[in-house]
């Protein structure tokens, strides 16, 4: 059987001793990690590339790891710099509050670093104020925060996003109204909650999303919502975003080190190769490799 070229579009690096991450150096109640503490360290690029060795590794993408939002550019710098070096990551998608008045300045000196392909600001809002990001609902339905992602389209940049699902109605007009832009959904829509409702929930709203052709999905972070997960246990929610998007909008991801809390760079790579074992070779490349790519703009 051919190998598969891997790229993971959505990793993180962080080195305490030179950037402020509030979320890791502070002792503050986790919101969906669990117990994070074994990820309370340095990850660099040695560490990430140890856990990645056996995948056949060709290309990644950095998303913003929630650093101080004081200063965002900062993280992008050191990220560059260690792409610079190692020649990993290759693309690099940096935070920007889309409702700062200073935010065309923070895009622009975001964009000075070659391999900025996007922008991530999480608007992630539950019930349970343990699992939000984000202080209110109806965050992407202002008038402001539209006006900032009016903005991406201007410097080329994509917008990665990560909400629950019954965010993702309002997602759906914000894609709409800037077709444009291309957006890519984190970790499958994020299914946390399991129950019978909220499950069909997550699937209807995944089914609207995909209505908007400029949105594509990152099939993702399925153990932050299932901890003990299994191949199989995972297998309906991989294989429901790929029938709903189409094998030509979705992507596999590690989301490493958070999901090193409850997997292996190996275990989580090998069972979506398990999941597509029937798929088409031209598919999995798609998915493991070329969408990325293209997406990415890698």
């Amino acid at each position: 059987m051919e190998q598969l070229s891997v790229i993971d579009p959505h990793h993180h690096l962080w080195d305490l001793s030179v950037g402020k991450y509030p979320w890791l150096q502070h002792d503050f109640s986790p919101k969906l990690f669990g117990e994070y503490s074994r990820i309370r360290r340095d990850y660099l690029f040695e560490n990430f590339w140890a856990d990645a060795k056996s995948q056949n590794l060709v290309k990644s993408v950095h998303l913003q790891a929630e650093h101080a939002h004081d200063d965002p550019v900062s993280e992008t710098r050191w990220v560059q710099s260690v792409a610079d070096i190692h020649g990993f990551p290759h693309g690099i998608v940096a935070y920007a509050d889309l409702e700062a008045s200073n935010l065309e300045t923070t895009l622009a000196a975001h964009r000075q670093f070659k391999n900025l392909r996007g922008i991530r600001q999480i608007v992630n809002y539950h019930t349970d104020p343990m699992k939000s990001f984000v202080d209110r609902p109806d965050l992407m339905r202002g008038a402001k925060w539209q006006e900032g992602y009016g903005l991406l389209r201007k410097y080329d940049l994509s917008f990665d996003l990560q909400l629950y699902y019954p965010q993702m109605e309002d997602a759906f007009h914000v894609a709409k109204r800037f077709p444009d832009t291309q957006v890519i959904l984190n970790h499958t829509g994020m299914p946390l909650d399991r129950s019978t409702a909220d499950l069909e929930g997550w699937r209807k709203g995944m089914a609207r999303l995909a209505e908007a052709p400029n949105i594509a999905c990152k099939v993702s972070g399925l153990g932050l919502g299932d901890w003990n997960w299994t191949v199989e246990s995972i297998r309906p929610f991989a294989l429901y975003a790929i029938d709903t998007f189409g094998a030509d909008r979705c992507m596999f991801a590690s989301n490493f080190p958070v999901d090193k809390l409850f997997s292996s760079y190996d275990a989580i790579f090998d069972a979506f190769k398990a999941i597509t074992a029937d798929f088409s070779i031209d598919d999995r490349w798609k998915l493991f490799h070329d969408n990325a790519n293209r997406f990415y703009r890698l």
